[in-house]
């Protein structure tokens, strides 16, 4: 990305009111960030969502003094970061709405792997969490699998250093910038995490670890994973949060249970009586259920010849053969059709023998 447009990403990022969401969105109808602050004021209160408020907070002078704040920190070669349409941001995290518009990292992880597992729950660890965290990492190092969590007490720090004495990448995922700490007795745990993964946040580098940020944070441990493990969990706790992201992103969760009167197992037991996480009595469960005992094996697949395509239907087969199954809503937000439209469209093309339909709104060539 030009440095010209990593500031704009920068600027937009500083703007009050411009969440990710309405920023990829102003990205994507205009064409760049930095053609939105040379657009005309006109031009912009025709994009649906955007208001005479908006427009005047993207004309703050303080958000440029912010962003060549930040600029002049990345242009020192001190942080690496990846923007939301570059080719190695996380392909999972890439097709979450709310996903952010840039990552800063620090150390060496491929995220684009297949077996991806985020391992999150309750703080105040138990015996049960912990041995059960351990066990779980252990058999499945068999499958070569990168760990996430969020480098917080109890479950996180037990699932980070189990992935380490397993010889397994690790990365955490921070709530505040990667000039900061959090917790800061956490920092002799830095240089082993360094060594066999990294740290990952959305957050510029001077970012202190708010309370808002922790909910923030959950939503990239969520979007990024195959799927996400809850070892243990009390009644409420932020866990339960990302367990709920988990399920809007249509990824599988698995959840401990405990007996029904230890109050770290109370959250877990409600998410499995609730239908919002699979019952995990074994490491196998996690294994059977993706799929990482199935060989993977080239499947020859005879090409069907002379399939008469309109434009539409063209765009949308070679959007698919290109990117793989994808979600009903990501299709249309990327191929810009309206989802009633779309719906029809991929109806005719699997009657076609085009496209197949899978569960969780999914398609594929």
């Amino acid at each position: 990305m030009l440095e010209e447009e990593l500031f704009a990403v920068l600027k937009l990022q500083a703007t009050p009111n411009v969440g990710d969401i309405i920023a990829k969105k102003l990205i994507r109808v205009i064409g760049s960030a930095e053609q939105i602050f040379k657009e005309k004021k006109s031009s912009l209160l025709k994009i649906d969502g955007i208001g005479e408020f908006l427009v005047k907070q993207l004309q703050k002078t303080e958000i440029i003094e912010q962003a060549e704040y930040e600029m002049n920190y990345i242009q020192k070669g001190a942080i690496k970061y990846t923007y939301f349409l570059d080719e190695n941001y996380p392909s999972r995290l890439k097709h979450c709405v709310d996903g952010p518009l840039l990552l800063f990292y620090d150390g060496n992880v491929n995220w684009n792997q297949e077996k991806i597992v985020s391992i999150v729950g309750t703080r105040n660890l138990t015996n049960y969490g912990r041995s059960f965290c351990n066990d779980l990492v252990e058999h499945l190092a068999a499958y070569n699998p990168i760990i996430v969590s969020g480098f917080a007490y109890g479950t996180d720090i037990c699932a980070h250093k189990a992935a380490i004495e397993n010889n397994l990448q690790t990365f955490a995922v921070l709530a505040h910038g990667l000039d900061d700490l959090y917790p800061k007795v956490h920092k002799k745990y830095m240089r082993s995490v360094m060594e066999n993964g990294g740290f990952l946040t959305e957050f510029w580098h001077k970012e202190k670890p708010f309370r808002e940020n922790f909910l923030k944070r959950n939503r990239i441990v969520a979007g990024i994973s195959q799927a996400t493990i809850i070892i243990e969990s009390a009644e409420k706790g932020g866990s339960l949060v990302t367990a709920d992201i988990a399920n809007s992103y249509n990824r599988d969760v698995f959840a401990l249970p405990g007996r029904f009167d230890d109050a770290y197992s109370k959250g877990c037991n409600n998410l499995i009586k609730s239908n919002q996480a699979h019952l995990l009595n074994s490491p196998d469960d996690i294994v059977k259920m993706l799929n990482w005992d199935v060989p993977q094996q080239q499947e020859f697949i005879q090409p069907k010849l002379f399939i008469d395509l309109n434009p539409e239907e063209q765009k949308i087969y070679d959007y698919l053969q290109n990117n793989g199954k994808q979600l009903l809503d990501v299709i249309a937000m990327d191929c810009e059709i309206p989802v009633y439209k779309l719906s029809s469209v991929l109806i005719q093309m699997e009657l076609k023998g085009a496209v197949k339909s899978l569960p969780g709104k999914m398609f594929e060539v």
